[in-house]
C-alpha cells in the first residue's frame, strides 16, 4: 500500500496508523489499524469517528489485512464486523460494500489495495469540492456556529462543514467561528477547537446552551454542521444536538447548512425516520472519563445522533452542488 497521510489518518512504514481522538486535545498518540477486529475497537470507542473517516479507515483496514495473506473466509468475516461496527454512519456501509464487490467478483489483492487507495484520495477531492462549493454562500466577514467535530479530524481531507469554514476563513468571509462543546464527549471542545488552534481561525468555545443567547444577539449569521447520513428527501442525521440548533437557527433566521459528501446520502432512505440511531453507554452521560457527577443509578437516554428534518434546512452542501429547501422538496437529491 502506497504512503498516504492526513490529520487522522496515515499508512506509513508499511501499516496503517490512526491518531486516537479520545486523547485529544492535550496527547497526539497513533494507534495500529491493520487488524479489523482492532479496527473495529478503534471505532466503536471513537478513538476513529466522523463518518467519511470511518469509512475510509476500514477500507484500507480491510486491504491491508488481505495484503497480510488472510484467506477468503477471514476476508469475509472481516467485511461483516467492520461494516456493522456503527449503524447510523452510511459511509461506512458505502465503502465496505465496494470493497466486498471487488472481493466477490474475485479481484486480487492489489485490486482491493487500489480501490481502499482510491476511497481515500477521493475523500479528499470530496472535500475540496465541499469546501469550494459551500464557500460561494457566505458574505465577508461572517461569524459561524459548527457542531460537533466536521473537519479534518472526521475527513481524509480538509473536512466537511470545518473544511468549508476554513475555505471561507482563507477567503475573508469568516471573521469567528463559535463552537459547540457538544455534550456528552465534547467533540467540538476537545477536536474542533483544537483544528481552529492550529489553523490560526479566531473561535470561541460555547456550550451546546448557549448558542440561542449568540442568536438572539446577532452573533451568528450562519450555521454549518457535517451529517452523518442523509435520507432522500433531505432529512438528516448528525451528531446529537444538531435538531436543536437547526431549531434555534430557524426560530432567528440564521441559514442552517449540513455539508456532506455524496457518499453519505443513502437514496435508499426515505426520509429520518427510517435512519438508524446508534445509542450509546449511559456513563458517557452521568460523566466523562474517570470523573462521574451523577447517580450511577439514575436511568440515562443517551442517542449518539438526532435527526434534523429538511424543512429546517436551508441549503444542503454537497460536493456535486448546493440544493435549497425548496430543491430538497422537490426531490432534487435522487436526480443528482
Amino acid at each position: 500500500m502506497k504512503p498516504l497521510h492526513s490529520l487522522a489518518l496515515k499508512v506509513e512504514g508499511g501499516k496503517l496508523w490512526v491518531l486516537d481522538q479520545t486523547r485529544l486535545p492535550d496527547v497526539e498518540s497513533w494507534l495500529e489499524g491493520d487488524d479489523p477486529g482492532v479496527m473495529v475497537g478503534h471505532i466503536q470507542r471513537l478513538s476513529v469517528r466522523g463518518a467519511p473517516l470511518i469509512g475510509v479507515a476500514a477500507a484500507l483496514c480491510f486491504a491491508r489485512f488481505a495484503e497480510s495473506g488472510a484467506a477468503k473466509s477471514a476476508l469475509e468475516d472481516a467485511f461483516q464486523k467492520l461494516r456493522r461496527a456503527r449503524p447510523t454512519a452510511v459511509n461506512l456501509m458505502w465503502a465496505m460494500d465496494r470493497m466486498k464487490a471487488v472481493l466477490d467478483e474475485g479481484g486480487s489483492v492489489p485490486d482491493l489495495t487500489r480501490v481502499a487507495e482510491a476511497i481515500f484520495d477521493e475523500d479528499v477531492a470530496l472535500c475540496e469540492a465541499m469546501a469550494a462549493q459551500g464557500a460561494a454562500l457566505f458574505s465577508p466577514g461572517e461569524a459561524v456556529l459548527t457542531h460537533c467535530n466536521a473537519g479534518a479530524l472526521a475527513t481524509a481531507g480538509i473536512g466537511t462543514a470545518v473544511g468549508v469554514i476554513r475555505r471561507a476563513f482563507e477567503l475573508g468571509k469568516v471573521s469567528h467561528v463559535f463552537v459547540d462543546e457538544t455534550r456528552p464527549l465534547l467533540q467540538g471542545a476537545r477536536l474542533t477547537a483544537w483544528e481552529m488552534v492550529r489553523a490560526g481561525i479566531p473561535h470561541t468555545l460555547i456550550t451546546d446552551s448557549m448558542a440561542a443567547i449568540l442568536m438572539r444577539d446577532g452573533s451568528i449569521q450562519r450555521v454549518l454542521v457535517g451529517a452523518d447520513r442523509v435520507a432522500a428527501n433531505g432529512d438528516f442525521a448528525n451528531k446529537v444536538g444538531t435538531y436543536g440548533v437547526a431549531v434555534q437557527a430557524a426560530h432567528h433566521g440564521v441559514p442552517f447548512h449540513p455539508v456532506a459528501p455524496w457518499s453519505t446520502v443513502d437514496l435508499a432512505c426515505a426520509n429520518g425516520a427510517a435512519i438508524p440511531i446508534e445509542e450509546r453507554a449511559a456513563a458517557e452521560v452521568r460523566g466523562f472519563g474517570a470523573l462521574r457527577w451523577a447517580p450511577e443509578s439514575s436511568p440515562v437516554f443517551n442517542p449518539s445522533f438526532d435527526v434534523t428534518p429538511a424543512a429546517l434546512v436551508t441549503s444542503l452542501v454537497l460536493d456535486r452542488a448546493v440544493l435549497s429547501q425548496a430543491q430538497l422538496n422537490a426531490g432534487m437529491l435522487s436526480r443528482l
